[in-house]
């Protein structure tokens, strides 16, 4: 990649889920230039971390080792109490390899058919690992507990959004993308990151803060 083409800071994302790239590009705004392993012609990295943060830290490494440039990778999912913590770090593939969304959802509701509301508590993980063109790392999380509804509400998000409900009654594809940011997982591991990124890309206050929840 030409870094002298680019007035922004280029920071690497290590994904290439629309989704995630999405929340991402609009947490880090327009002051950064954002490249996907896509765009620089990387495959994802095979996840064979038993958490979060070895997951994000071996997939900003892997980006950065192949590219020198400053790279974020973002590995969350989601913690079933009554299924003993899965799907966990197997959130994306927890149907299979080749799982939707859509299978992971029905999979996830289907082994919890017969558990009340009660025993449905859930939280959204996610670990943020940032490593800077030097090779320094900084990784922070962030986690956002509910419950798993009995089925699907909203239209937004993805992964399993439309599943998860937080304490005031909707579920995560229930919020609009801004009100998600403030209050998601992703937004408040992103939260505890800016400095680090910030520091990587020679920002000041260039990043927007993601509010408070």
């Amino acid at each position: 990649m030409n870094r002298q083409s680019h007035a922004e800071p280029i920071l690497a994302i290590a994904s290439n889920n629309q989704g995630k790239i999405a929340e991402l590009r609009s947490l880090l705004g327009d002051a950064v230039y954002v490249v996907t392993l896509a765009g620089l012609g990387l495959e994802s990295p095979e996840e064979t971390g038993q958490t979060f943060q070895e997951n994000a830290e071996f997939k900003a490494r892997y980006v950065h080792d192949h590219t020198g440039l400053p790279a974020l990778a973002d590995d969350s999912g989601l913690e079933v109490d009554a299924l003993d913590g899965r799907p966990g770090v197997r959130s994306a593939r927890f149907a299979g390899e080749a799982a939707t969304d859509a299978d992971n959802r029905a999979l996830l509701l289907a082994e919890l058919t017969d558990v009340p509301t009660t025993g449905r508590t859930a939280r959204f993980v996610s670990v943020i690992a940032m490593v800077d063109e030097d090779g320094g790392l900084h990784a922070a999380r962030g986690t956002c507990e509910g419950v798993i509804t009995f089925q699907e509400r909203g239209a937004n998000g993805f992964g399993y959004d439309s599943i998860f409900e937080l304490a005031d009654g909707q579920t995560m594809a229930e919020l609009d993308p801004h009100e998600k940011n403030r209050r998601s997982h992703r937004g408040l591991a992103m939260r505890h990151a800016l400095p680090a990124v910030r520091a990587a890309l020679g920002l000041t206050s260039d990043i927007r803060d993601v509010d408070a929840p």
